[in-house]
């Protein structure tokens, strides 16, 4: 064959060479044919809502502003193959709903892996942040975003707790050293990077940097406007629901009390700290003094203030490197409203809430409240820490969640 019949050969063939590459590397990374913006498929998603509940005016009459409403969004699956929806609760103190819909090194989040497996879900950006109505003054003023040193201790495993820098930080806040370092904190290895160990300057570090928000002074998770919010909304959807709950959703607990016939189980992931006194990374004083809570909940016999649990610390703790639980003097009063509520506790291997998160299990227990404990890698899931959502083994992480549903919740 001459060149001139082989150069147009040639060029076709090009062609199709081409067109295969870009259809790989769209289809590898999500994106439009020839980029990298990650994007996912929506095959599975049949309907999107984008909506707000809540909310009431405020100020002099004729110059009012809303004030205290909640942004919601749920995604319906073309295929509904789970009767119980998926409300997703989760404030890390700077990471809103978005931490549940990407992770930082590019792949789709638990929203993803529910809707694809027939869950319709819900997400939120709480009053005051995010998408949510911001006054000032009324809310307070905006509080800076968590600095870089600070998410490499606590979130990515890139710093020790160790360290000088967490050393005066820890003197700047008057935290005491009892698991201010908390040991497993070396455990981490699914934090996303080539490293293993997420430090300032990689990519998926400085991309999780960029999904920091600012938080608000007068935020209150357990405020009143959060959680009249919250029951609206499960009002709204008027079905029994999952309640996904992460770090600072104790809310959750209050919305299961105040509508235990709309709460069918609870998946608690870390939720917040632990019953009666703090102790993230060794702060000391009162915390959830009502158990789950700083605020009333509901127990029977009935009581009206929170001294009348009468908390007593274990003298022993239940392992090493854990911290002595606070549970009830006996008879423990129960939590009525959650007693007929399947609950989930998980918790991760390296998490600087290790040393004390088998202590809300505990506590439900004893109340009554029927709930799992799981350390994740006991159940093949090692080497993750408080952010799960976002590290390596996020996928495998939901999929585990929804096969206890499956097993658990008929």
């Amino acid at each position: 064959m001459t060149w001139k019949r082989l150069t147009p050969v040639l060029s076709a063939l090009a062609v199709v060479l081409a067109g295969v590459w870009f259809a790989m590397r769209s289809h590898a990374v999500g994106a439009v044919p020839g980029s990298s913006i990650p994007t996912f498929s929506t095959a599975e998603i049949g309907r999107e809502g984008h909506f707000y509940v809540g909310g009431h005016y405020v100020g002099e009459q004729g110059n009012e502003t809303m004030h205290g409403a909640m942004y919601v969004e749920t995604w319906v699956p073309k295929k509904v193959r789970h009767p119980y929806p998926i409300v997703i609760i989760g404030f890390s103190v700077g990471q809103d709903e978005y931490e549940f819909m990407q992770t930082p090194d590019g792949r789709p989040g638990w929203a993803y892996d529910f809707v694809n497996q027939g869950y319709t879900i819900y997400m939120m950006d709480f009053p005051g942040l995010g998408r949510a109505g911001f006054i000032p003054g009324v809310d307070g003023e905006p509080t800076p975003q968590r600095s870089t040193n600070l998410i490499e201790e606590i979130w990515t495993g890139g710093r020790s707790p160790a360290s000088e820098w967490s050393k005066e930080q820890h003197v700047r806040e008057k935290r005491v050293q009892e698991f201010a370092d908390w040991p497993q904190w070396k455990k981490e290895t699914q934090w996303p990077g080539e490293s293993g160990k997420g430090k300032k300057g990689e990519p998926a570090f400085d991309y999780y940097a960029k999904m920091e928000v600012n938080g608000v002074s007068k935020f209150d998770l357990e405020g009143k406007d959060t959680r009249d919010d919250l029951v609206q909304l499960l009002d709204m959807i008027g079905t029994p629901v999952v309640l996904l709950l992460h770090s600072g959703s104790a809310v959750g607990w209050l919305v299961a009390d105040s509508r235990p016939q709309l709460v069918k189980a609870i998946i608690a992931a870390e939720p917040n700290s632990p019953p009666i006194m703090n102790a993230e990374r060794g702060v000391a004083g009162p915390g959830n003094v009502w158990g789950l809570t700083r605020t009333f909940i509901h127990y029977d016999p009935p009581i009206t203030e929170a001294s009348e649990l009468l908390p007593v610390r274990q003298e022993i703790a239940d392992g090493p490197d854990l911290l002595p639980c606070w549970v009830q003097s006996e008879p423990a009063h129960k939590l009525a409203n959650l007693k007929a509520i399947q609950v989930l506790n998980v918790t991760g291997e390296a998490s600087y809430h290790r040393p004390y998160a088998h202590c809300e299990a505990k506590w439900l227990n004893q109340a009554g409240v029927k709930t799992t404990f799981v350390k994740l890698e006991d159940v093949g899931l090692s080497g993750n820490g408080h952010q799960m959502m976002s590290e390596k083994n996020s996928a495998e992480i939901a999929r585990y969640f929804m096969g206890w549903l499956d097993k658990n919740v008929q």
